[in-house]
């Protein structure tokens, strides 16, 4: 028995190392696709070298001709940017989930499981990135967006931005959600489901309580810069320490 179980636990710590390397890749990836800005009149290192003070108008040029085209590319802007934000902070949940897996008669498919986890996971974050990508549109539709650089040009918008992302700091829904992302073990042994779509599903599930604890910082990039990196970075160390500690 004892022979046996060194080969098994060489295994199984080999799918914590593939799902961190696949993690660490997307996380790579998806924050290249941000910093070259795919797509956009300008990259984000661009925008970030020409950002002013909050709330500050910027004449930028004509507006953006919002066409079915467009919509889909800033979609995959926000969707994107979401995933390289918010990957690294559900990373530890995720290794919790494929070590509760590699442990269960489903030890054979601990990888590809954690893999549709990942995906439930980031399917709250596309409908997040659906909604801010109308919002971006509506804000632009009613001039209180700069265009080109994806800013609030209002100081008082800007303002409000930032007393509401404050005030549900301290709100109920946030101490719940931020309760629930810091201590996983609960969820993950009650919730435990099977297969694939057991997995999605509380991915997921997963998904939706990260989100309700983070919108509202997310909702900060329309007062930095939508593409601002310090903006970017910094949210998204934030929203990983707020978790871990």
């Amino acid at each position: 028995m004892a022979a046996f179980a060194g080969p098994v636990e060489r295994i199984l710590s080999r799918d914590t190392w593939i799902v961190s390397g696949a993690v660490l890749l997307i996380v790579l990836l998806a924050g290249l696709y941000t910093v070259l800005g795919v797509g956009m009149s300008m990259s984000a290192l661009d925008m970030t070298r020409m950002a002013g003070s909050i709330g500050e108008p910027m004449a930028m040029g004509s507006a953006v001709s919002w066409t079915w085209g467009y919509t889909l590319l800033i979609f995959l802007m926000w969707w994107i940017m979401m995933i390289a934000m918010m990957t690294p902070s559900a990373t530890p949940v995720l290794l919790l989930f494929t070590a509760l897996k590699r442990r269960s008669t489903q030890r054979d498919r601990a990888t590809s499981l954690s893999v549709t986890f990942l995906a439930g996971y980031l399917l709250a974050w596309m409908a997040f990135s659906a909604v801010a990508t109308s919002l971006q549109w509506l804000t632009e539709s009613l001039d209180v967006t700069n265009g080109p650089m994806m800013t609030l040009g209002s100081r008082p918008a800007a303002g409000a931005v930032l007393l509401a992302a404050g005030l549900f700091q301290f709100s109920s829904l946030k101490t719940a959600c931020l309760r629930h992302c810091r201590s996983p073990v609960h969820f993950l042994t009650a919730n435990n489901r099977k297969g694939y779509s057991g997995a999605m599903r509380m991915g997921l599930h997963h998904g939706i309580y990260c989100l309700g604890c983070c919108w509202a910082l997310m909702a900060l990039l329309f007062v930095g810069g939508i593409m601002n990196l310090y903006w970017i970075v910094g949210l998204a160390v934030y929203a990983l320490l707020e978790k871990l500690v």
